[in-house]
C-alpha cells in the first residue's frame, strides 16, 4: 500500500513538475517573441506598453480556439464508441473553420493595433511574425 501511495505521489509531482516547465517554457517563448517584435518594429516603449497587453489578448484567443478544436479532434479520436458519419464531418468543419476564425480575430485586432502603430509598423509586424515563424521552424529542424 505505501509502496503505490509513494509511486502514486511521485507520478504526480513528476506532472506538477512538467506543468511547470511548459508553463515555464511557454512564458520564455512568448517574451522572446514579444522581444523579437518589439525590436523588428522598432516600437518605443510607450507603444509596447500599449500594445504588448493586446497582442497577448489575440494571442490567448488563438490560442483558446485551437486548444478547443484539438480537444473536440482528441475527444473523437479517443472515442471508445464508433463515431457517425456526422460527428466525423463535425469535427473536421470545425477544425476547417479554425484559420477562418483566426482571421477574424487578427481582423479584429488589427484595428486596434493601428490606433497604436504607425502604418509601417503594423507592416513590419505582420513580416515579424513570418520571420519569427519561420525562425522557430528552422530552429526545431537543427534539432
Amino acid at each position: 500500500m505505501a509502496v503505490v501511495l509513494l509511486s502514486t505521489a511521485m507520478i504526480a509531482t513528476a506532472q506538477n513538475t512538467d506543468k511547470k516547465q511548459h508553463r515555464q517554457w511557454t512564458k520564455e517563448m512568448l517574451d522572446y517573441k514579444h522581444d523579437f517584435i518589439a525590436e523588428q518594429t522598432d516600437m518605443s516603449p510607450a507603444q509596447r506598453d500599449k500594445f504588448m497587453p493586446l497582442y497577448e489578448a489575440m494571442e490567448k484567443e488563438i490560442y483558446n480556439l485551437n486548444h478547443n478544436a484539438r480537444v473536440q479532434a482528441r475527444k473523437l479520436a479517443d472515442a471508445k464508441t464508433k463515431a457517425t458519419d456526422q460527428e466525423y464531418f463535425n469535427t473536421a468543419k470545425a477544425m476547417s473553420q479554425v484559420k477562418v476564425k483566426e482571421g477574424e480575430i487578427e481582423s479584429k485586432y488589427f484595428d486596434k493595433f493601428a490606433k497604436i502603430l504607425s502604418k509601417k509598423q503594423m507592416f513590419q509586424l505582420k513580416q515579424a511574425e513570418i520571420q519569427f515563424s519561420r525562425q522557430m521552424l528552422s530552429k526545431g529542424k537543427k534539432k
